[in-house]
């Protein structure tokens, strides 16, 4: 009886191989129809979401390079116009520098000649004012030598005659 015990657990029933096969075959045609289709189609809908955030981010990642190259193009350009807005005030200073210097020069040239003219005037002046005084003395000078009245006038010419030899 132990041998027959043995032999009904190791021996092969085609019968039951049978059996056993058209279970797994049902099983696996249940598994197929209930479980298989939505799980492919919920991976389809997983590789949808997949691309769909890849081509997002290729997307974001486009935006972001065209915005980095606008804003050095933008940064290039206020470099530029800082550099141009230097520039220029460098060179309106200049001009106004030289213009200042034109001026100051024009106006140190016209208070030397202002200067001039006016020591030349008080120099005839001077000049004047000696020749009456020494006409004045020569003509006292002269009327006490010769004690009598010698016309004003006259002496003055002789004065003026002499300073012009002289001087």
């Amino acid at each position: 009886m132990q041998q027959a015990i043995y032999e009904a657990f190791v021996s092969i029933g085609w019968w039951e191989i049978l059996v056993t096969m058209c279970n797994t075959l049902i099983t696996f045609l249940i598994i197929k129809k209930f479980l298989f289709g939505p799980v492919r189609k919920m991976l389809a809908q997983r590789e949808e979401e997949v691309k769909t955030i890849y081509s997002a981010a290729e997307q974001a990642q486009t935006e972001a390079e065209q915005k980095r190259t606008e804003y050095t193009e933008r940064l290039s350009k206020a470099k530029e116009e800082a550099a141009e807005i230097v520039g220029s005030a460098t060179r309106r200073a200049t001009v106004r520098s030289e213009e200042i210097l034109k001026e100051s020069s024009q106006q140190a040239a016209a208070m030397m000649k202002k200067a001039e003219t006016t020591i030349e005037q008080e120099r005839k002046k001077a000049m004047n004012e000696l020749k009456d005084e020494v006409a004045s003395l020569s003509v006292m000078i002269a009327s006490k030598v010769v004690e009598r009245d010698v016309k004003e006038a006259d002496h003055e010419r002789f004065i003026e005659d002499f300073i012009d030899k002289v001087g």
